[in-house]
């Protein structure tokens, strides 16, 4: 469906999702700046206790915005996923997630979907890390936790190049958003990070695009201690299944030998050093070199494998956009 709002605007048709809980102050002011460019906006009210989708349909007056009520709270992700299954209905080609809270600028939407229109990337997001300048405003407490998240990120998705990734400002290409197993991704704040895992599953390219993100007024539904066991957890599932389906169901390589060896290794070294260690200590009598030998060369031996296995991991990154992929078919 080609977009017939502006005709220096995108080839394909472009919708803006907006998942909403109690964003009554900002909302309108987010929907304001979206440009032409864009065809259609879906305000998802996630049984907003401030009735956000009501408020929108009593002062709205773009005639683009459908409202979309949850009859129960589902999270960012299930209402990210409601509107991605009636966009998608409606026949759009490239989704946008943009949040309701402001802190992200509509007019750097063609910025965002560049990478898809050209056909380099099925999925592209936001990354505020790009520009010092930045990172400079942005709080210390979001800057750690950026960095943490994005490196279980890297482990548990597969793609190594991206950063930040639980950056709300994304967009997705319908040739991905179909392949997608919806029903499966987390429904919660985690719905960011799980996509990525997703995407990887399904060999999609991401791009990362730099952003600034605003700090205003808005006050984070987010509880860090709460969500910090929990993305620890996931990302270390997630991790497991990665590997496992690329390395060990999907294809049995050079890859998966030094996984499996190196592991294999370096946990008989460790468990075998901290046996011989205990037992010393609790004897008197030190270890002898062949059992200190016995105990460093599995570990030495089983982190070269490791570093051998995610340096191939790195560059196994996805490169030609499903997009391509489905032309080359056609």
């Amino acid at each position: 469906m080609a977009n017939p709002t502006c005709s220096k605007g995108p080839s394909q048709s472009v919708a803006v999702i907006l998942p909403c809980y109690r964003e009554t102050s900002h909302i309108l002011s987010v929907i304001n700046k979206i440009g032409p460019e864009v065809l259609a906006i879906y305000v998802v009210d996630d049984a907003c206790p401030d009735l956000t989708g009501a408020f929108v349909q009593d002062y709205c007056i773009d005639k683009r915005v459908r409202v979309i009520m949850q009859h129960a709270n589902s999270g960012v992700g299930g209402a990210m996923v409601t509107g991605y299954q009636q966009a998608l209905k409606d026949g759009h080609d490239i989704l946008v997630k943009i949040d309701g809270d402001g802190q992200m600028n509509p007019n750097m939407i063609l910025k965002l979907i560049t990478p898809i229109l050209e056909k380099k990337a099925d999925y592209a997001k936001g990354n505020r890390f790009h520009k010092i300048e930045s990172v400079m405003v942005m709080p210390k407490f979001r800057i750690f936790g950026n960095v943490c998240l994005s490196f279980l990120s890297k482990l548990s998705s597969g793609y190594w190049s991206v950063f930040d990734p639980t950056n709300g400002f994304t967009a997705l290409h319908r040739t991905a958003a179909e392949r997608l197993p919806f029903e499966s991704i987390a429904k919660g704040y985690f719905f960011e990070s799980d996509i990525l895992f997703r995407l990887g599953m399904i060999r999609a390219v991401v791009a990362d695009v730099p952003m600034e993100a605003v700090y205003g007024s808005e006050v984070s539904g987010i509880s860090i201690p709460k969500i910090i066991p929990e993305f620890i957890a996931k990302h270390f599932l997630n991790t497991c299944k990665r590997i496992y389906f690329n390395y060990f169901l999907r294809d049995f390589g050079l890859a998966s030998f030094q996984f499996l060896f190196g592991n294999i290794l370096l946990w008989f070294g460790v468990i075998f050093g901290i046996i011989q260690w205990y037992e010393s200590e609790i004897s008197g009598i030190p270890a002898t070199a062949g059992t200190v030998v016995l105990a460093a060369l599995p570990i030495i031996l089983g982190s070269q494998f490791m570093i051998s296995f995610f340096n191939s991991d790195i560059k196994n990154v996805p490169t030609v956009s499903l997009q391509l992929n489905e032309d080359a078919d056609d």
